[in-house]
């Protein structure tokens, strides 16, 4: 199934966005419709799962489906494709973060550009801290 992505070149590190992409107790600071994520395991990797709370308050099991270091990462919720996630490093100091969904999912994207947003917010945050 194609795939449609939305990106956004931030003024960071890809480690520090990295990190907030693969953190779920990030997710909630940047994804717009989460509220909370529990991990089974230590770290994303593929077959790891956990669950992540909604805005609406419904729990909902997740798995990941792609994770590759510093590059992508996919997963299914409630056994649903959702987000890929990807990054690409632009130079020192700078990334290219994205979200894609399938096709049918596409209004979606909206969400993913306000996710967008916040992340690179939070990674300007952190750089200043770091």
């Amino acid at each position: 199934m194609r795939t449609r992505w939305v990106t956004r070149d931030i003024e960071a590190p890809a480690r520090i966005v990295w990190d907030l992409l693969v953190d779920p107790e990030a997710w909630p600071n940047w994804g717009p419709i989460v509220c909370g994520a529990d991990l089974r395991s230590e770290r994303l990797h593929v077959g790891a799962r956990g669950s992540v709370r909604t805005v609406l308050g419904v729990r909902v099991p997740f798995e990941i489906t792609t994770c590759r270091d510093q590059e992508q990462w996919a997963w299914r919720v409630a056994g649903i494709r959702a987000t890929d996630h990807s990054l690409v490093e632009l130079g020192p100091g700078r990334c290219r973060a994205g979200i894609g969904v399938a096709w049918p999912a596409a209004p979606y994207l909206v969400l993913c550009r306000v996710a967008l947003a916040r992340l690179e917010r939070l990674a300007l945050s952190r750089q200043v801290v770091a």
